[in-house]
């Protein structure tokens, strides 16, 4: 078995010791730089036996840190590895945000809590950009997610917050394209994230239902005239629609963005077709509920707040629905476990923390994205001594790592059937170690190196 890292040890330097120096001790510098830099830190490691291409990895905080590097040493793949931790972003006014934006690499990234607590001359401060969401997709050229899970498929247009209704604050800026109200959004990025939806529905044969709110929110009434404008000249069919055509309402703001443009946009839309209903994006809250309930396929585009909603309740309904299932059965008397009877129904949703986001960028491979919501809290356990709090609480579960691992690394390299076989083999050793009781992390990673040979070895 291959030496083991001290995890623990990175854990306490990360809370009181020098983070960045220990990690600059484990992994060597790359010469690798991310698009318009030559002075960045990029750490790199693991074997690229095979040829695999590597992933790119945002090194945060917590477990988003901590899991991310045992990971990685048990798998032993080729990454890239970007220090991307609070105090280190704090310290250097968030500029490993641009050079991780401008990696090429399919990227990976964990969102963390926002309100990480880092020293600012001597005191306790948030850390500057809170999660670093919304700065880091300014500086990627982020301009959606994609959010499949069970039968839907949510596409969040980003950034923007498209809620103006201030028509004096209101304009779009003829050079930039960006939509200022209260805010900037970006309006070419809402473009490309338009475009992709209508892709999508095209290729995929689902319903398209566009959840945008023309009537309330003036940015909103551009996105829904730019989704005007790309179906000209389409063979979508508009099963519903507004009462109003919002480009030809809001031509000038559209058109000044339309022409910002690369001049072959719109090349081979022609043949693109499927089914697009346009709704009030509250409608899409009731609307999702049904088409859970009835298994049927669609694919929503939303806002970036009316998109982060929707996913949410993307996350939670099947609980909801599988608690409520209960309630019936019972009520009825059948001795049936609704667990059971939703897996033998065909739901395949289970409580959203299986729910990958992909973020897709003007230039540069999409950056896979994933939350972990209680990690901090639990690595705090980890390092008072008592992960469990007394046999409360369960150990840290880091298998969404090696999920989101699998699904990156075959979207790195597609094609490579070696590669997809060893991973998900991988995955099924991790599953099989961690049915049952669930070990404590330590020895769960002790228990993951004992069984998998890394990447690159024989």
């Amino acid at each position: 078995m291959a030496d083991k890292l001290d995890l623990l040890k990175i854990a306490q330097e990360e809370q009181n010791g020098d983070l960045f120096k220990t990690l600059d001790g484990i992994y060597k510098r790359s010469t690798v730089q991310p698009r318009g830099f030559t002075d960045a830190v990029i750490w790199e490691g693991g074997s690229n036996a095979g040829g695999v291409k590597p992933v790119a990895h945002a090194l945060t905080d917590m477990f988003a840190l901590n899991g991310t590097i045992m990971a990685l040493d048990v798998l032993g793949l080729p990454f890239l590895g970007v220090p991307m931790m609070a105090q280190f972003r704090h310290d250097t006014k968030l500029k490993s945000l641009e050079w991780f934006g401008k990696m090429d690499n399919i990227s990976l990234k964990w969102s963390t809590a926002g309100d990480f607590m880092v020293n600012d001359g001597g005191k306790k401060v948030v850390v500057a950009g809170k999660s670093a969401n919304a700065p880091l997709r300014t500086a990627a050229g982020v301009y959606c997610n994609v959010r499949p899970y069970g039968g839907i498929t949510s596409i969040r247009f980003m950034p923007g917050l498209p809620y103006s209704q201030d028509n004096k604050k209101f304009i779009v800026d003829k050079a930039t394209g960006n939509i200022h109200s209260e805010m900037n959004t970006p309006g070419v990025r809402m473009a490309y994230a338009a475009r992709l939806f209508l892709k999508m529905v095209h290729e995929t044969g689902q319903i398209g239902r566009v959840a945008t709110k023309p009537t309330q929110a003036k940015e909103d009434a551009v996105n829904a005239g730019i989704m005007r404008w790309l179906l000209k000249g389409t063979k979508f069919k508009l099963k519903r629609q507004y009462s109003v055509d919002a480009y030809e309402e809001h031509k000038e703001n559209v058109d000044a963005i339309t022409a910002l443009l690369p001049k072959d946009f719109k090349a081979g839309m022609e043949n693109w077709g499927g089914d697009v209903y346009e709704h009030i994006s509250d409608t899409n809250f009731g609307l999702l509920l049904h088409d859970m309930i009835q298994q049927r396929p669609c694919i929503v585009y939303a806002t970036d707040l009316d998109g982060d909603r929707l996913t949410d309740l993307m996350a939670d309904a099947p609980d909801v629905l599988r608690a409520w299932g209960q309630i019936v059965i019972d009520k009825v008397g059948a001795k049936v476990d609704m667990k059971k009877l939703w897996v033998d129904m065909g739901f395949t949703m289970t409580n959203g923390k299986d729910m990958t986001s992909v973020m897709y960028r003007m230039e540069g491979a999409p950056i896979y994205e994933q939350t972990l919501g209680s990690a901090d809290a639990m690595l705090l356990r980890l390092l008072d001594g008592d992960e469990t709090v007394g046999g409360e609480k369960q150990p840290y579960d880091p298998r969404i790592h090696f999920v989101l691992i699998n699904e990156a690394y075959k979207a790195a390299n597609p094609g490579n059937a070696e590669l997809a076989t060893w991973l998900d083999a991988q995955l099924a050793t991790f599953d099989k170690i961690y049915s049952g009781t669930r070990p404590r992390y330590l020895d769960g990673y002790a228990k993951l190196k004992a069984a998998i040979k890394p990447w690159g070895t024989k």
